[in-house]
């Protein structure tokens, strides 16, 4: 496995637990694991763009997308694999040189497509089945970062974002 030109997530299920919280004023809430966030960081230091792709469409999702500083966001998708394929057109690369995480019934097409697939660990059987990577965290306790975490080990580029990471903080200090 060489290193994807595009990492993909899904969120629901990877970067949280799967679970929506409502309180009596009909509020949703999420919790996202902060820890996700090296994996995005990880990934800009290599400059290999970063995107997601999700079912939902909510203010959460565009908040925590915000902060991270998402610029490839799609939500609202029921379609994964027309919004990846046209996405692969738009940076020339095919779909083989894509590596994507998720973690149920909606992320199957596209983990079938790319050149490298994974999961959280608490993933149903059926979709760890078909995924070449699958997580010893659960969805929710930084299965993103622990996916980008294992393409850099693969490829021997964790000490080469890790160098690039002290130089940045030496640097602001």
């Amino acid at each position: 496995m060489s290193f994807p030109k595009l990492v993909v997530t899904d969120i629901d299920g990877v970067w949280t637990d799967g679970g929506m919280y409502y309180d009596q004023t009909g509020n949703e809430w999420k919790k996202f694991n902060t820890s996700d966030s090296a994996g995005v960081l990880f990934l800009r230091y290599l400059e290999v763009p970063f995107a997601i792709i999700t079912s939902e469409d909510t203010e959460i999702m565009k908040n925590r997308a915000q902060k991270l500083k998402v610029d490839l966001l799609f939500e609202g998708v029921s379609d994964k694999v027309s919004v990846l394929n046209d996405l692969c057109d738009k940076l020339g690369i095919s779909l083989n040189e894509v590596a994507y995480i998720g973690d149920d019934l909606n992320d199957m097409p596209v983990l079938k497509l790319v050149g490298y697939s994974g999961c959280p660990k608490n993933a149903p059987d059926y979709v760890k089945s078909i995924c070449d990577f699958i997580g010893e965290k659960n969805g929710g306790e930084g299965a993103f970062r622990e996916f980008v975490e294992h393409m850099l080990s693969k490829n021997q580029l964790l000490d080469k974002v890790l160098d690039k990471h002290m130089d940045r903080v030496t640097r602001k200090s």
